[in-house]
């Protein structure tokens, strides 16, 4: 069987059992505190698990995009070492919500792998939760009895905590698990030991491939265990074992998941999977990570220096780094394979190959960009290596080489390794926790536990038709955020819109029997509309009078009726190849972030901005409705990628021809409360990514009376001409002329003045060296100089310095010989002995290097400090 028909055996093997076959989650999780991707299967029903809102259905089946790369669950460092760890997966999974408990789910297990899939029984072992004393949990009897009836109790283990206690993360749902196990390996081995002992011990051919979760409690942040207010079931099963195991292969990668993927690679490096271990571990890795990178992009997760856009930024270079070092490509390859990547999953993922361009080009511009870095990486290991009095590199250097080049440990082991050297390994985990301690002290956020006032589920929405609602408390808790005490507040029903689709969430005032709380922004955790106050009243039980920002919602309504319809004159304008990549609505403005390849000119801007104001000027009526999905599809609307749909969707219409859009966000009754629509910038956010702002209304007369204002001030400084364009064209032209004969004067005077300086020089330490402190114009000015100098002298280090414009400027200039036979180097000199100084930085050359700064007293200093050094 091929993968496809593996996966498509399960969701049929599970829709006969009376299961709704669900989509796959987005990888990338928007609205939960707790985790930065879906790591498990489970993830998008967390809610319907802890009981905050009610599934719309009792059971369900999918296959769900999963990443494990961070936090608690974490393989990156294992894969492509080994065979069948990976950092994006499928887990197939079937789940029950209060409905079927133990007994159904171990016999659809055992029904499916035994009689479906036709895996030989013999092959096949079972553990089951021991129980734990420490947290008074019980042994699992329960699904010990259960699976006696299709399993010889010899084939039935017991399994500690770490191994049949199912956790998330450090909070939130959990419970015991029951594990199956397939031993893959050839029987004259099965012969020779028995399996049961290689269970859970990392034998390649002995792996686990179901697992069955109970769900039956919540873990607190005071690390108790509360019972769930229902029972539910949680499986998940690797999509990847599974077809390893029915394709009869010893390694996930010799499947058809990878394979299509390898053979790609192996056309571009022209070297063959199966050579050699090193470029095999290099194959896997490209073959997984390559996943990843490109499911996280489509799903809106662009590669970035923070959070999670760094986590995919980290595989994606891990993955250059394998085929740099270990299968000699030099120039970028992963682009290469995503268009194969989406042909392969176009079926069950069709959000890659919809964006197939966008995808490529995102990658491309990644690898391209890390690879000038590790070339100049490479030359700051070597040299790091040429400088070293003892081979070693210590613990800082290793991690300004990751910090600053993007280099994993492991890629600086591997150079120094070749040239002799070791490398402070415990030095840079210093310097990297030193990192991570910065980082959590930025970021981090303290959750306490929920105190709860009543149990029914909770967070009912109605701010659609009203800004004011009577409601109660339902439960809170206390957070720490940056240092700063909150407290989080959930209703029974609320006005407050919470932050979503790139519309802010609402601000405004709980009232409690007269005592008034400010609400300071309102969140979705999960499904849970969460309201932040900086302080909690007397009586959190009284009745509350919940009341929206009135001016605030409105004028965001405004802007956010507004990127609807920007977004279509984009794609008229530009392209259907247009897609939001993501948006900022506030009361103040609005951002809005799409893909596309180049800068939107000034005057596709204009026609869009055209476009936009001719709609507000129609008056078009803003018309919602809730739809089923798929007919609202089949009326055209745009659903966003990386968004989460229910099966009955939210459709803004504005002009079934012109705008129809999948958004839960709150809208204006009709375009024509807009006013007026303006652009005030244009830039880039990333490669394929272009961002527009704009502003409406009121805010947008504002804009435009500002830009008036500005107009007619310049008119009154130039006399009021009739031809205002002509005469700043003639300002710009004679400041041009002016600025070049400027610099023709100021070559001929540098000349002049490099002819008499040589004499000043003075020997230090066999050395001859210039210092002057000069009046110049520019920066290059002194560079010039320096340069004008090189052939008037020998064996000399010069230090030029100036006072440009209220800036202290240095040059260093360093004679070739000295560089090469003394190992003298402009750059150190500039950031050892100047920069500090001048408060500033620098860089360039072995044998010519530039220093700015803002201390313009220390330049005499500057130049004696180097005078010093020598």
């Amino acid at each position: 069987m091929t993968a496809a028909q593996i996966r498509q055996q399960f969701l049929d093997f599970f829709a006969s059992k009376g299961h709704t076959i669900v989509p796959s989650a987005p990888i990338v999780l928007k609205n939960d505190p707790t985790l930065k991707f879906t790591n498990a299967g489970m993830n998008q029903f967390k809610d319907y698990f802890l009981g905050n809102q009610a599934a719309p259905w009792k059971r369900a089946a999918d296959t769900q995009k999963c990443l494990r790369v961070s936090g608690k669950h974490n393989d990156l460092e294992e894969v492509g070492i080994d065979t069948y760890h990976h950092t994006m997966f499928e887990m197939l999974g079937n789940w029950s919500f209060g409905d079927y408990f133990k007994k159904e789910a171990i016999a659809w297990s055992w029904e499916l792998l035994s009689e479906v899939y036709k895996i030989p029984k013999d092959r096949l072992y079972v553990t089951v939760f021991e129980g734990d004393s420490k947290e008074n949990l019980e042994k699992d009897t329960e699904a010990y009895e259960f699976w006696k009836q299709f399993v010889a109790e010899d084939r039935i283990l017991m399994g500690n905590k770490k191994d049949n206690f199912w956790e998330m993360g450090d909070t939130g749902p959990c419970g015991p698990c029951s594990e199956i196990h397939v031993d893959c390996r050839p029987d004259a081995e099965r012969a020779l030991v028995d399996g049961a002992t290689l269970v859970n011990a990392d034998h390649p051919q002995v792996i686990e491939i179901w697992n069955n979760v109970f769900m039956q409690f919540n873990r607190l942040k005071d690390k108790s265990l509360q019972p769930l207010p229902a029972q539910h079931v949680d499986t998940g099963m690797g999509f990847e074992r599974l077809v390893r195991v029915l394709q009869q292969k010893t390694s996930n990668y010799d499947t058809d998941v990878f394979q299509p993927t390898i053979r790609v690679t192996e056309t571009f490096c022209g070297k063959k999977y199966g050579e050699t271990e090193k470029t095999d571990i290099a194959f896997r890795v490209i073959a997984d990570h390559i996943r990843a990178i490109c499911f996280a992009i489509a799903d809106g997760q662009l590669p970035s220096n923070t959070d999670a856009g760094y986590v995919i930024r980290r595989i994606l270079r891990r993955a250059v780094r394998y085929y740099y070092s270990f299968l000699d490509v030099k120039k970028p390859l992963l682009h290469e394979l995503v268009p194969q990547l989406a042909g392969q999953f176009a079926h069950v993922f069709p959000e890659l190959s919809q964006q197939v361009d966008f995808v490529k080009k995102v990658v491309f511009e990644e690898e391209n960009s890390f690879l000038r870095t590790l070339e100049g990486g490479i030359r700051r290991v070597e040299d790091v290596i040429g400088a070293a009095k003892q081979k070693n590199i210590d613990g800082a250097t290793a991690f300004e080489l990751y910090d600053t080049y993007g280099f994993p440990y492991d890629l600086t082991a591997l150079i120094a390794s070749e040239n002799g050297f070791a490398v402070d390994e415990e030095g840079f985990k210093a310097e990297l926790q030193k990192q991570k301690d910065r980082s959590r002290a930025a970021t981090a956020l303290d959750m306490g536990d929920w105190t709860m006032l009543d149990e029914q589920p909770s967070g009912k929405f109605i701010g659609y038709t009203t800004l004011e609602a009577d409601a109660k408390v339902l439960k809170y808790r206390k957070v720490k955020a940056k240092g700063k005490e909150q407290y989080q507040l959930v209703l029974d029903q609320t006005p407050f819109y919470a932050e979503s689709g790139g519309q802010v969430g609402d601000t405004g005032v709980l009232d409690f029997a007269g005592e008034t709380i400010i609400v300071t922004d309102t969140k979705k955790e999960n499904d849970l509309i969460v309201h932040f106050t900086d302080t909690l009243p007397a009586n959190v039980a009284a009745p509350v009078k919940a009341t929206v920002n009135k001016e605030v919602r409105i004028n965001t309504e405004k802007n956010h009726s507004a990127t609807h319809l920007l977004h279509a004159a984009l794609r008229l304008v530009l392209g259907n190849h247009v897609a939001q990549k993501g948006s900022l609505v506030n009361g103040e403005n609005l951002r809005f972030d799409f893909s596309h390849f180049a800068k939107v000119t000034d005057e596709e801007l204009a026609k869009i901005e055209a476009i936009v104001n001719e709609k507000i000027r129609e008056n078009i009526p803003v018309v919602i409705k809730e739809l089923p999905k798929e007919e609202a599809l089949k009326l055209g609307a745009m659903a966003l990628f990386g968004e989460k749909y229910g099966d009955v969707v939210r459709v803004v219409v504005m002009d079934p021809a012109y705008s129809v859009e999948l958004c839960g966000g709150t809208h204006v009754g009709s375009t024509g409360e807009l006013g007026i629509f303006k652009f005030v910038a244009e830039s880039a956010v990333a490669a394929g990514v272009r961002r527009v702002e704009a502003v409406t209304g009121a805010k947008a007369e504002a804009y435009i009376n500002e830009q008036f204002e500005i107009l007619k001030a310049v008119k009154t400084q130039l006399k009021n001409p009739k031809d205002l364009a002509k005469v700043i064209e003639n300002l710009v032209n004679d400041k041009a002329a002016l600025e070049k004969q400027l610099a023709a004067l100021e070559l001929k005077q540098v000349q002049q003045m490099a002819a008499t300086l040589p004499a000043k020089a003075v020997a230090v330490n066999g050395i001859n060296f210039l210092g002057l402190q000069i009046e110049a114009s520019s920066a290059d000015t002194l560079r010039q100089l320096a340069l004008a100098l090189k052939p008037l002298m020998e064996n000399f280090v010069v230090v030029l310095a100036a006072e440009v414009a209220g800036k202290a400027q240095v040059v260093v200039s360093i004679a070739d010989n000295l560089v090469t036979e003394k190992g003298l180097d402009a750059t150190k000199i500039i950031k050892e002995k100047i920069a500090g100084l001048i408060k500033g930085g620098g860089g360039g050359q072995k044998a010519l290097a530039s220093a700015g700064g803002q201390e313009t007293a220390q330049l005499q200093q500057a130049i004696d400090a180097v005078k010093d050094s020598l």
